[in-house]
């Protein structure tokens, strides 16, 4: 992997970079719990939907048209905060289960750091 890449994923959080004392080289781990996005966080949405609903109240006295946009951001902010917290239950429902039948090994203890 480049350094570029290492970077990138590091400023992301999906891999952790531990160099062991008195080693010379890195060591990249990838982080499983990473892979749950930030945009899976219903608060993140139901802020969305509320700066999306000030905006609208900037917009009152506009035409329907110029206001749709606005309109289809709060009903989708709205849905995904609603939906995404039950969507992340199952995902970990399904998770357990690939574990409880060895399809998936369980989960790892972090690395050692420095």
């Amino acid at each position: 992997m480049t350094e570029g890449a290492v970077k990138l994923l590091e400023s992301q959080g999906t891999v952790r970079r531990t160099r062991a004392a008195g080693e010379r080289v890195d060591r990249v781990d990838l982080d499983p719990a990473s892979r749950q996005p930030q945009t899976f966080d219903s608060t993140l949405h139901t802020e969305h939907a509320a700066l999306f609903r000030e905006g609208l109240a900037l917009l009152a006295d506009a035409p329907p048209e110029r206001r749709a946009p606005l309109e289809e951001m709060i009903a989708l902010a709205d849905f995904l905060a609603e939906r995404l917290p039950r969507l992340m239950d199952e995902r970990h429902a399904h998770r357990d289960g690939l574990r409880a039948t060895g399809h998936l090994p369980p989960p790892s203890a972090p690395s050692p750091s420095a």
